[in-house]
């Protein structure tokens, strides 16, 4: 009984590993829409992974993140190609919900031509805990699938109908 208690205590107390990215192509048009969410203080722990030469501090209490640096690790840990060729990325803004532990931004990548092959590698967090789910959404035209990405598992192709 002292077991099932303990191991159930440890489920409730342990932590949420994961993350949210939804990727929508913008019908007529060359962009992909990226929104990322996940939580701040395990971003900043996986920024400092991501950029270990970086001298500068950051705390849950910052009420920002320099965009430079956001931008570049979320191009750098969400990989996306359109028809075999990687796609350029570029943050457009962030919000960070300090009160909620949250960092959301949005993000733009250009493609050219209609998506028919979208192949997405998500590796935010994946060095960081063996436990991380990287909730993926794809959107196109008519097509959405949802996938479960894991540090076993960082990328997915899909093929758009």
């Amino acid at each position: 009984m002292v077991k099932i208690l303990t191991l159930a205590i440890s489920v409730m107390l342990h932590p949420v590993h994961v993350s949210l990215t939804s990727i929508e192509h913008v019908p007529g048009t060359d962009s992909i829409k990226v929104f990322v969410r996940m939580y701040f203080d395990d971003f900043l722990l996986d920024y400092k992974l991501f950029d270990k030469d970086s001298g500068q501090s950051y705390s849950p209490d910052s009420q920002s993140f320099p965009e430079e640096l956001l931008g570049r690790y979320l191009t750098g840990k969400v990989v996306i190609s359109v028809n075999n060729k990687q796609l350029e990325g570029k943050l457009l803004n962030q919000t960070l919900a300090t009160r909620d532990n949250e960092i959301s931004a949005n993000l733009v990548f250009r493609s050219e031509g209609k998506p028919a092959v979208i192949s997405v590698r998500n590796e935010i967090m994946t060095g960081l805990y063996e436990d991380q789910a990287n909730m993926t959404i794809i959107r196109v035209n008519d097509f959405e699938e949802g996938v479960r990405l894991t540090p076993e598992k960082t990328d997915r192709t899909f093929f758009i109908r």
